[in-house]
C-alpha cells in the first residue's frame, strides 16, 4: 500500500503517494527544494515556472547521461564477462591438454624403464 507523505517543494505542500520510504522521500523533496532556491537566488529574473523547468531540464539531462553510463557499464561488463567465458575455456582445455602430456610423460616413463 502507497504511504501518503507531505511534503514542501517551492513553498507549496504536496501530498505524495509512494511505495517507498517516508525518508526517501522527504529526502528527494528536501533536494529538489534546495535546486529550486539555488537556481531562483542565482537567477532572480526567473519566474517560478522557469526555474521549475529549469531544475527539470537539468534532473532530465543527469537522468539521460546517468542512463547512457549505466548502459555503457552493462555493455562493457557483457564484453568482459564474454572474454572471461573464453579464458575459463582457454584454461580447461590447456588443463586438459597437460593431463594428457602427463599420462604420456608417464607412460614412456614407463616404456622406458621396461627396455
Amino acid at each position: 500500500m502507497a504511504n501518503k507523505i507531505r511534503i514542501t517543494v517551492g513553498g507549496i505542500d504536496y501530498i505524495i503517494a509512494s511505495e517507498d520510504e517516508e525518508t526517501y522521500v522527504r529526502k528527494i523533496g528536501d533536494e529538489l527544494n534546495m535546486k529550486l532556491d539555488t537556481l531562483a537566488r542565482n537567477n532572480p529574473y526567473l519566474s517560478t515556472a522557469m526555474v521549475a523547468i529549469l531544475a527539470a531540464l537539468e534532473y532530465c539531462d543527469n537522468a539521460k547521461k546517468a542512463n547512457a553510463a549505466s548502459e555503457e557499464a552493462k555493455a562493457e561488463f557483457k564484453r568482459v564477462s564474454e572474454e572471461l567465458a573464453c579464458a575459463r575455456m582457454e584454461i580447461d582445455g590447456a588443463r586438459r591438454e597437460i593431463e594428457r602430456l602427463n599420462r604420456e610423460n608417464r607412460q614412456l616413463r614407463l616404456d622406458k624403464s621396461a627396455l
